[in-house]
């Protein structure tokens, strides 16, 4: 970004320079968004390091450009590199800008208390998730003490069809926003077409909670709760039970307990609360 040589900015350069136009009609950066292309595909990899080109052939950038990229984002913190310099991870910064989210979120600060008084009155996890397009992130996890539990963890993703949280947003919103389909499958009980989703949805929205049978994970089940602060809702809780300790009054007990806990996010947390209304 800036003024190149000849006296003019990156927005007087063509389109084709600086990207396309985005949704509110002001052209995209290109090399703003390579940043974060090449930031989301390293977070993507987990523990598996990337060679340089790996990275330079998935985003479709010469060689030299992504090399430094990269070596512009090792030095602030972004990007990790090994002792050989081959090497390449998610930086330590990309953690501590995540963690500002949360700290920085009053809705998330608000749910934590009330995500601590399920899981000690249920003994089972508890989450707190968001959409983000067609995806939940999980911004809140309280995990049970039992050894046979469920794990995840902050900052996690699902798709928004195959758990509890994402299902019980999706209900929230008409099934002409859902995609065509297929859907990726985790298990064999996923939900794969568009069909089998919208039916599930009406299911959801006549019991008032999503159920996710074995459908994210094997041998777990989850109930979700959409927060409905804010229309539509962007906000769920859900509770996660293995399924060897899931006997019928267990499960009514999870219900009503979190319907409970709905309760008193939702009057904690009331619309138009004066906080800043993020888009």
């Amino acid at each position: 970004m800036g003024v190149n040589g000849s006296g003019s900015s990156d927005y007087d350069r063509p389109m084709s320079e600086t990207g396309d136009a985005t949704a509110g009609g002001v052209r995209e950066v290109k090399s703003a968004a390579r940043t974060v292309e090449l930031l989301e595909v390293l977070a993507t990899r987990g523990d598996r390091p990337a060679r340089l080109q790996e990275l330079a052939d998935e985003l479709g950038v010469p060689r030299s450009s992504m090399y430094a990229l990269l070596q512009t984002l090792i030095s602030r913190g972004w990007v990790r590199t090994d002792v050989t310099g081959s090497l390449y991870g998610i930086g330590i910064h990309a953690l501590l800008t995540g963690t500002s989210y949360l700290d920085s979120d009053p809705r998330v600060r608000a749910a934590r208390p009330f995500l601590d008084e399920a899981s000690q009155t249920l003994g089972e996890t508890v989450h707190l998730g968001r959409l983000d397009g067609h995806d939940v992130a999980y911004l809140a996890t309280r995990e049970s003490h039992e050894y046979l539990r469920t794990i995840s963890r902050v900052g996690r993703r699902l798709p928004a069809h195959v758990g509890a949280l994402g299902k019980a947003l999706l209900a929230e919103r008409p099934d002409a926003e859902l995609p065509d389909g297929p859907y990726e499958a985790l298990t064999p009980n996923t939900h794969t077409t568009r069909e089998s989703l919208a039916a599930d949805l009406a299911r959801t929205r006549e019991r008032g909670y999503s159920v996710d049978r074995e459908e994210g994970v094997t041998g777990i089940v989850g109930f979700g709760f959409a927060l409905r602060y804010e229309v539509p809702a962007l906000d769920a809780v859900s509770c996660s039970v293995p399924v060897a300790r899931l006997t019928p009054d267990h499960e009514a007990r999870i219900v009503a307990v979190m319907r409970e806990i709905r309760g008193k996010l939702e009057a904690t947390i009331p619309a138009g609360s004066g906080s800043v209304h993020w888009r």
